[in-house]
C-alpha cells in the first residue's frame, strides 16, 4: 500500500482523486487550507507541510487558484517534498498553457518548469477544461437578460471524474515525465455549448457574440486550449448538465 498525498483535496479534482486511490488501496492523505490533520495553505508553507508530506511516497498536486500564488505554493510543496525524499509528483495542468497568453495559463506554465527542475521524479498531465468549470461560466454569464458569448471561442470540455481516473493511474505508477493531453470528446463553439446549458437548466436567455480583444482572446479563438487530436473523453456536456439538472429542470 503506497501513502499518496493529495494536495487540493477536497476541491473539484482532488476529492475525486481521493476516492479512487483509496478505492485502489492507497493511503490517501488530503492537504487543503481547512482539512485536518493536514490543514496547509501552500502559499504559506510552514511545519505543517513537512508534516503533511512525511513519509509520503508521491504527491498529487490538485491545489490552485485563479487568484494568483501558484508558483509560491509549488516552491513550498517542492522544498517540502525534497526535505522529505518524496519519489513522485504528479501535476495536472491545463491544455495550451504554452500556447495561450492568459495570465493564470502563465502560471500554470511556470509551476509545470518549476517541478520538471526540481530533482524530483514527476509527471505532468495537462487537461481542457471540466464540464462543471462551464457551468459556473455560464450561470454567471446567464444572470443578466442578455447572455454575451466571446465571438468565435470554441472548447472542448472534459468529465472530471475521467481525468481524476487517469491522475490516480499516474500517481500509483513510476514518474513518467510530461504525459499525453487529455481532451473532452468533442470541439465545439462556445454558443453551442451554452445553448445547450440553457436548456438543461430551462433558462430563456437571448445570446449575443461579442468580439474581444487582445493577444489571449486570439488564441483562443484559434484554439490553442485545444487537443482534437487526442479527444479521449467519453462523457458528453450534455450527460453531465443530465446528470446535475435532470431533463430540462429550472436552475
Amino acid at each position: 500500500m503506497t501513502t499518496i498525498l493529495v494536495t487540493g483535496g477536497t476541491g473539484t479534482l482532488g476529492r475525486i482523486v481521493a476516492e479512487r486511490l483509496r478505492a485502489d488501496g492507497h493511503e490517501v492523505r488530503v492537504l487543503s487550507r481547512h482539512s485536518q490533520p493536514y490543514a496547509v495553505d501552500l502559499r504559506e508553507g510552514g511545519s505543517g507541510l513537512d508534516t503533511a508530506v512525511s513519509g509520503v511516497e508521491a504527491i498529487v498536486h490538485c491545489a490552485t487558484s485563479p487568484r494568483g500564488g501558484d508558483e509560491q505554493a509549488a516552491a513550498h510543496l517542492i522544498a517540502a517534498a525534497r526535505r522529505a525524499g518524496v519519489g513522485h509528483l504528479v501535476y495536472i495542468s491545463i491544455v495550451g498553457v504554452d500556447r495561450v497568453p492568459f495570465g493564470y495559463y502563465r502560471s500554470k506554465l511556470a509551476v509545470e518548469r518549476l517541478i520538471e527542475d526540481s530533482g524530483l521524479g514527476w509527471t505532468v498531465l495537462r487537461a481542457t477544461q471540466f464540464h462543471d468549470l462551464l457551468v459556473q461560466v455560464f450561470g454567471a454569464l446567464a444572470k443578466p437578460p442578455v447572455m454575451l458569448l466571446p465571438a468565435g471561442v470554441p472548447d472542448q470540455p472534459i468529465e472530471v471524474a475521467e481525468v481524476a481516473n487517469r491522475l490516480a493511474e499516474l500517481a500509483a505508477g513510476p514518474p513518467a515525465g510530461r504525459v499525453e493531453d487529455m481532451g473532452g470528446p468533442q470541439v465545439r463553439s462556445f454558443e453551442s455549448l451554452a445553448r445547450t446549458y440553457l436548456a438543461a437548466t430551462g433558462r430563456k436567455r437571448r445570446i449575443l457574440n461579442v468580439p474581444l480583444a487582445g493577444s489571449a482572446y486570439r488564441a483562443f479563438r484559434a484554439g490553442g486550449h485545444l487537443t482534437p487530436e487526442l479527444a479521449v473523453g467519453k462523457g458528453s456536456f450534455e450527460e453531465y448538465l443530465t446528470a446535475r439538472f435532470g431533463e430540462g429542470r429550472r436552475a
